[in-house]
């Protein structure tokens, strides 16, 4: 966990209790209308094991910036990595956080009609009232100052965030945040990377917006570098 996992002591949802799992490098942040660490975990493991037995397989799979096939028979988590990668142009681990956001979320919603699964700041909501998410784009001044207000109807949904200059992960570009709205989470986490890898000088946030909101599956983007923000698409921006 890295410093700026600090935003988690802002992340709450009305009504909802929370708690973390955490599974070497899968940590997550749930809100549901209960405690089901138990099954969260569950899914975890069974999620984290297809992974690990796949990647022992194909190592190329962990390692690769571009997008790869997937071998015949892969679990249904690589397959859906490797879809949303080769859509976005990246290498399949850049949809690996939304990925487990989306399948713990959505075996959740059995025990649990509202959902909120936060991976690293990439989101699986589902939920039946309105929520704002924070936008957290470490150094630049819009930072904690923006957020995105979802609809109930608009849900269940992915709200990922790319950033290179916030955290560990791999960045091309200098985006302090590339925020993607998508039904598929999958997409969302992949996309991020993407228009985060696109986004070196303000100039780009037009075109990176536009390459983002392209995809069908896509209903809005975001972009912050330093003091300058662009958005696209039925995203509804508020002030924190």
């Amino acid at each position: 966990m890295y410093e700026e996992r600090s935003y988690r002591k802002r992340f709450r949802g009305v009504n909802l209790e929370f708690f973390n799992v955490c599974v070497l490098e899968t940590d997550l942040s749930i809100g549901a209308e209960s405690n089901l660490y138990k099954e969260a975990l569950c899914v975890v493991e069974k999620y984290r094991a297809q992974l690990e037995s796949y990647i022992k397989e194909h190592p190329l799979f962990k390692t690769s910036l571009e997008p790869v096939e997937p071998l015949p028979g892969a679990p249904q988590i690589v397959m859906k990595m490797c879809e949303a990668a080769k859509k976005a142009g990246v290498g399949p681990m850049a949809a690996v956080a939304g990925a487990f956001s989306e399948l713990v979320g959505q075996e959740l919603l059995n025990f649990s009609k509202e959902i909120i699964v936060e991976n690293g700041g990439d989101i699986y909501l589902k939920s039946e009232r309105i929520r704002t998410i924070g936008i957290y784009a470490g150094k630049s001044p819009l930072s904690d100052k923006l957020a995105v207000e979802i609809l109930p109807q608009q849900t269940p949904m992915g709200i990922c965030t790319s950033s290179g200059t916030v955290g560990h992960s791999l960045s091309f570009g200098k985006a302090d945040a590339a925020v993607i709205l998508s039904r598929d989470t999958f997409l969302a986490d992949a996309l991020a990377t993407a228009v985060g890898n696109m986004v070196k000088a303000k100039e780009d946030i037009e075109p990176a917006l536009n390459y983002a909101t392209s995809f069908e599956d896509v209903l809005g983007a975001l972009v912050i570098i330093g003091s300058n923000a662009g958005v696209k698409g039925q995203m509804k921006i508020v002030e924190l």
